[in-house]
């Protein structure tokens, strides 16, 4: 189907969405999520296994990443094929900005057919995942609220919500403000909303509650993810210092509807630092 087609057909079954809440969740369901760019390494040797891995462990759900016209270097039809096979399905994709890289599947470069493909493969968000250092300047800053604004127009006529992901960067000062209280007072509520990383939004030494309450609402999406004491390097969720059960209190103040379990790094296995994550989290209900 030519993308013109598609966003017209969208469109018309999608006309609601700008007066409705973007990520508006159908009946609840038992689930366990998780960002595949946690095992990276195991996905570029082997897709389909490590997603068979994932699910025998209790991850059914994922984030995806890497989009560049393919999915890991397949159609989608073909990755549908595979997430059929391995019983796992895609919730959520992130992307980059395209200002540094020129590659497909960026928000400024390919993204109506991103679009395309996410929604073809069933996903129901998309997200900015990263400004690289060198797009940290007041030009980009400047100019991305309009490019997220767009992004998140193009997304929902698909039906898909459309969020930004944070690292801790955001948290220095931009102008008179913070560059994330920035990005969230300078975009659309019914067109952006913000993923929030609990990981880094604390290691930068903020408190997400308060962001909740400053913000109701515009968190749907969360990485969780545990700081661990002392260093402050990245653990598994339940071996660090982060207070989930007070963050998850405030998940109505914050709007959640899905969370990620994500771990950049691993001073072990990394399947088994998820295992643990999945079973602590599994133990406290959060689901």
């Amino acid at each position: 189907m030519k993308r013109s087609l598609f966003l017209k057909t969208m469109a018309a079954g999608a006309a609601g969405l700008y007066t409705s809440n973007l990520f508006a969740a159908g009946a609840k369901k038992k689930y366990m999520a998780m960002q595949l760019f946690s095992v990276r390494e195991a996905v570029a040797k082997n897709l389909e296994g490590t997603l068979e891995k994932l699910a025998g462990i209790g991850y059914n759900e994922l984030e995806i990443y890497g989009y560049d016209g393919s999915f890991f270097g397949k159609t989608p039809a073909e990755f549908r094929s595979i997430l059929k096979n391995t019983g796992v399905k895609v919730v959520s994709s992130h992307h980059l900005t395209g200002f540094q890289l020129k590659s497909k599947g960026t928000l400024k470069n390919g993204w109506e057919k991103a679009v395309e493909d996410l929604h073809a493969i069933g996903a129901r968000y998309m997200a900015c995942a990263y400004l690289f250092p060198e797009e940290r300047t007041s030009e980009v800053y400047a100019a991305l609220p309009d490019l997220l604004n767009k992004s998140g127009e193009k997304a929902a006529v698909a039906g898909i919500g459309f969020a930004y992901h944070n690292h801790d960067f955001e948290f220095e000062k931009y102008n008179d403000t913070l560059v994330y209280d920035y990005l969230i007072t300078n975009t659309a509520p019914k067109l952006v909303n913000m993923e929030l990383d609990l990981y880094w939004i604390s290691k930068a030494g903020h408190d997400p509650v308060a962001y909740f309450n400053k913000y109701p609402g515009r968190f749907p999406l969360w990485h969780v993810k545990d700081m661990e004491a002392g260093t402050g390097a990245i653990t598994e969720v339940g071996h660090g210092t982060i207070d989930f059960d007070r963050i998850f209190a405030a998940r109505k103040t914050a709007g959640l509807k899905k969370w990620f379990v994500e771990q950049d790094t691993s001073k072990g296995d990394m399947f088994e630092s998820l295992r643990f994550s999945h079973d602590y989290l599994e133990k406290k209900k959060y689901i």
